[in-house]
């Protein structure tokens, strides 16, 4: 078991740009080695050359299980173990549901969802054998609630959120905790560089995903969330002894995440009646 004061090793996907990057950064800066992946190894090699022997330059694709498995040995290999594994590898797609194209969505969800299962499987069993781990599955406040024009990211995110709550309850015995961290509008290229968006533009939609698409786009760069403060964040929760499931990441995902539970919970309230009609007993009688 690795105490939860020691320095610790880390695998990051996704650590070209934003909070992946971020991540990297910190856990470098406080002294723990961190094996810093990304499709491109290119894009990692200046933390390497900048941190030594204590970052560890990887190629990694979640969507490629080979060059997973590898990059898991190599970190295996060169630092003994695993203990904290941040899946934040993925990215943004929009478009309404009728005009998202096939192909776009069956690739963001092999990498939003399928990716992140085939990383898993790859470290689980060094951290089952060890009986400690930490695993930080980065979702979105976008995994708590869905709005137009984002549907199909929406959709892999409350996915990601829903294995991971199933994971959490399958690994706690083993000394593993799972949190899912769910960051609003930090201050990345998730609405920029990063983000894609499907071709097919329907008139009928151009009032509610049309207009949103314009809305996201234009957000970046001014989001008021900072990937350096997100990552201290993330730092400090792998450190408890026991970290909570969900981490809300900014005001605005703490104030959207509150106004969605009451939106659910009137919904649910106003339908109490007709929900209940569907007993075959009367339940609420001992």
């Amino acid at each position: 078991m690795n105490d939860s004061k020691e320095s610790k090793v880390w695998l990051i996907t996704g650590c070209s740009t934003g909070l992946g990057r971020a991540l990297a950064t910190h856990a470098l800066e406080r002294g723990d080695r961190v094996a810093v992946t990304a499709r491109n190894r290119a894009a990692v090699t200046d933390l390497a050359a900048a941190y030594g022997a204590r970052a560890l330059a990887l190629q990694l694709d979640v969507t490629d299980p080979a060059s997973v498995t590898a990059a898991v040995k190599e970190c295996e290999a060169t630092f003994g173990r695993i203990d904290v594994l941040v899946n934040n590898a993925g990215y943004g797609y929009l478009a309404a549901i009728e005009e998202g194209e096939d192909s776009a969505v069956r690739a963001l969800y092999e990498t939003n969802v399928h990716g992140v299962v085939t990383v898993l499987k790859a470290v689980l069993p060094g951290m089952r054998e060890r009986r400690f781990g930490r695993i930080v599955n980065i979702s979105s406040f976008g995994g708590l609630a869905a709005f137009a024009a984002t549907g199909y990211y929406h959709a892999t995110k409350f996915a990601l959120e829903g294995l991971s709550e199933s994971l959490a309850a399958e690994v706690a015995p083993l000394g593993i905790a799972v949190t899912i961290a769910e960051p609003g509008g930090l201050r990345t290229e998730w609405a920029g560089g990063s983000m894609q968006q499907s071709p097919i533009r329907l008139d009928d939609y151009e009032q509610t995903a049309g207009k949103r698409r314009t809305s996201t786009l234009a957000v970046s760069g001014n989001q008021p969330g900072d990937p350096a403060r997100a990552a201290a964040a993330i730092a400090a929760t792998v450190d408890e002894e026991l970290p909570p499931l969900r981490l809300l990441l900014g005001s605005d995902a703490l104030g959207g995440a509150r106004a969605r539970l009451d939106r659910l919970r009137g919904e649910i309230d106003a339908n109490e009646a007709l929900t209940t009609s569907v007993d075959l007993v009367n339940l609420s009688v001992a």
